[in-house]
């Protein structure tokens, strides 16, 4: 198995601009699917569909779109691909100081600040103001490149009042300063993504990472805030909503496709982490969705 080196990625807006902005749609989707990171906020509207979202330590899975804002150098993976189903996705990539060092700093911008602050462990949000700032986002493709500017400090004073939104690592997400341990939790989340369908072991991931066992335990606790164990039976959980809401296959099979191979626990794992058990899940998708 190869690895995917992890990645950094240089973001250079176009002559005479402070921001990037681009959409994506079926005629030209966002190839940017690999795990990456850089050091501009990026605000991501999907419009429709539903995929997965990593951000951090974080992963879930989205349901009717999605509306999410990244913070500095906060690693996360491409929301969409050919089977999300999605109308379009709008991308806005910002540095923190992208008006100036002090702008932000007046009074007038404090819910700015505060929105700032908050989404550097990454934010989802959701109701009223997904769609509300959703439509706001979409509307940016057909304004003047001043009137866009305008419109990105209305929508990110908006999002720092609105209440509808959820914190993705709620606990905390710490990338350490060095490089060496910035490749080394890229290169263990990659390996999840890559290898969740099959077992992974402590001894296996402490290999990886040059480390032994308990060395590598207390490191990815203190990085994550979660244990190894956790963050990839979560993402396996992850996987297993996406094939109940997306896949006419049997629960078993979704289980087994998913990385469990013991039924009962899978059950049990998954009602845990929704609240629902995987029939339940799938019969309130169908209920929405009809």
């Amino acid at each position: 198995m190869i690895l995917q080196k992890p990645t950094f990625e240089v973001i250079a807006p176009d002559f005479g601009h402070s921001f990037t902005y681009q959409k994506f749609d079926e005629d030209k989707p966002n190839m940017n699917t690999v795990w990456h990171y850089h050091p501009e906020l990026e605000l991501v509207y999907i419009n429709g569909g539903s995929g997965k979202r990593q951000i951090g330590s974080h992963v879930s899975y989205y349901n009717d779109g999605d509306l999410i804002l990244i913070g500095s150098n906060l690693p996360h993976c491409g929301f969409t691909d050919g089977t999300t189903g999605n109308k379009s996705e709008t991308v806005v990539q910002m540095k923190q100081d992208f008006l100036g060092f002090d702008f932000f700093n007046i009074p007038e911008m404090k819910k700015i600040q505060t929105i700032f602050e908050a989404c550097k462990g990454g934010i989802a949000f959701y109701g009223k103001t997904k769609k509300k700032i959703g439509e706001k986002i979409e509307i940016l493709e057909y304004q003047t490149d001043f009137q866009k500017l305008l419109s990105i400090l209305n929508i990110l004073n908006e999002l720092g009042n609105s209440e509808e939104f959820k914190l993705l690592n709620a606990e905390g997400f710490s990338m350490e300063s060095s490089m060496k341990d910035n490749d080394r939790i890229n290169m263990v989340f990659n390996f999840v993504k890559n290898n969740f369908e099959e077992e992974i072991s402590l001894e296996t991931i402490a290999d990886l990472t040059s480390m032994t066992v308990p060395s590598f335990c207390r490191y990815f606790k203190k990085i994550t805030k979660k244990t190894f164990v956790q963050f990839v039976n979560e993402y396996r959980l992850v996987h297993a909503s996406k094939l109940l809401a997306e896949k006419p296959m049997s629960i078993a099979d979704v289980a087994f496709e998913s990385g469990f191979n013991n039924f009962s626990h899978f059950n049990k794992s998954f009602k845990q982490f929704t609240g629902q058990n995987p029939s339940e899940y799938r019969n309130q998708l169908k209920s929405i969705i009809q």
